[in-house]
């Protein structure tokens, strides 16, 4: 036996034997939550559907090969069937604008947006002024610092954080936080004070999961994310988390539901963002989420 296959071995036993200790933790949705119900993330008291629309399903080319008519129809359907919670990144190459022609029309309030912001040299304002045009809204209601790697991002990143705060005092920004990748990244969330918001990578299995440097072609550590996860909760925090479906490696359906139970009954996560190239996987997430809290 190679040992790759003991790690992933001993990971999925020491995942299986964390369900029990965590299951009975106070952050799962009450009984008859649904996945279209307006929850408040934290301390940023920002409400969002717990189901999000994503748009960045490989770096957004599925939303972005719909083309801009079939991607608006996706978007109104969400919308329709009560998913008013939509997010994007910098980084997802024409997300913005499609994503602002999508909405057009709609009143601002009755839906949120979230984008994350590449840390780059860039000037904060600036980037964040221009996403505002793409996407046609005056403010955005969540910004994150998008894809904190190092275990110092919280002092490397101050210049982007800083930017942020001036966007909040500006009114064009209403919550902050930031989306991490690997433990190092993560073991910094729950005592970041600046954060309001977490994005944090979660399912079952550890697929595409946060994991100590050198091994992110493992599955990642579950017992490890979900414990940060719920001591970001006790923080106050909001908590967003992504890679429900492995980012589309669960093909089976019941690795789906399984994902969604675990996010929500055991990891205890706020709110889920899943990417959609169709009415029926849209139905499918809600049908998922439904079943998770029921």
């Amino acid at each position: 036996m190679s040992n790759t296959s003991r790690r992933d071995i001993l990971k999925a036993g020491v995942a299986a034997g964390a369900l029990a200790g965590i299951s009975t933790l106070s952050f799962a949705a009450e009984p008859g939550a649904k996945a279209t119900d307006w929850v408040t993330l934290g301390k940023s008291n920002v409400q969002v559907t717990r189901l999000a629309f994503g748009t960045g399903t490989m770096n957004g080319r599925v939303q972005r090969d719909l083309g801009q008519e079939g991607f608006t129809r996706l978007v109104r359907y969400a919308y329709d069937q009560g998913i008013r919670f939509f997010e994007t990144a910098q980084s997802y190459p024409e997300m913005h604008t499609m994503l602002g022609i999508a909405l057009k029309g709609l009143p601002r309030e009755s839906y949120r947006l979230m984008t994350k912001l590449t840390t780059d040299d860039a000037d904060p304002m600036q980037t964040i002024d221009s996403l505002r045009r793409q996407i046609q809204s005056d403010y955005f209601d969540i910004m994150l610092l998008h894809v904190q790697q190092s275990p110092t991002w919280p002092t490397d990143s101050l210049r982007w954080q800083e930017g942020i705060n001036e966007a909040q005092q500006r009114k064009i920004v209403i919550a902050r936080g930031a989306s991490v990748h690997g433990l190092p990244a993560l073991h910094q969330v729950p005592t970041t004070d600046w954060l309001q918001v977490a994005m944090i990578r979660m399912n079952h299995k550890g697929t595409i999961m946060d994991n100590e440097p050198g091994h992110a072609h493992e599955p990642g550590n579950v017992p490890e994310v979900v414990k940060y996860v719920h001591m970001t909760r006790q923080a106050g925090m909001g908590v967003i988390s992504m890679k429900l479906i492995g980012e589309g490696r669960f093909t089976e359906r019941e690795d789906r539901q399984k994902s969604m139970r675990f996010a929500f009954n055991h990891a205890g996560v706020n709110c889920v963002t899943v990417g959609y190239k169709s009415p029926a996987e849209i139905d499918e997430a809600i049908s998922n989420v439904n079943l998770a809290l029921a």
